[in-house]
């Protein structure tokens, strides 16, 4: 476990262990949650398809493909709930592919019109 206080900024950071050196990684989706078996009920969204949803997320530069660094505050779940799960869906994609999900960046989806 890590411990922290309202507030106080949370730095990650992701690995891909690869021999493969043209791969790179991505960070799509992150969601916090109370409960570490149900991400869904109750729970609270960093980033959802490559899209922000906390405004205090930050993406970090990294000089390597391979890693993905990232920030956020601390929210509200740390002072109502003894313990915060994060779950995390990275990417991986082959570097210089820019029709991969890697560089697609943030994805919005909109509906489409059923009509008549």
């Amino acid at each position: 476990p890590y411990y922290v206080d309202l507030n106080q900024n949370l730095f990650l950071q992701a690995s891909l262990h690869s021999s493969d050196p043209n791969l790179m990684l991505f960070v799509d989706t992150c969601v916090a949650s109370p409960d570490p078996s149900d991400f869904r009920t109750l729970a609270y969204e960093l980033i959802r398809s490559g899209c922000p949803k906390d405004p205090t997320y930050y993406s970090y530069y990294s000089p390597y493909s391979s890693v993905s660094r990232f920030a956020f505050n601390a929210f509200s779940f740390v002072n109502r709930y003894p313990s915060v799960y994060l779950q995390c869906e990275l990417v991986v994609c082959r570097y210089h592919d820019y029709s991969s999900r890697c560089y697609q960046g943030c994805v919005t989806r909109f509906k489409r019109n059923a009509g008549s």
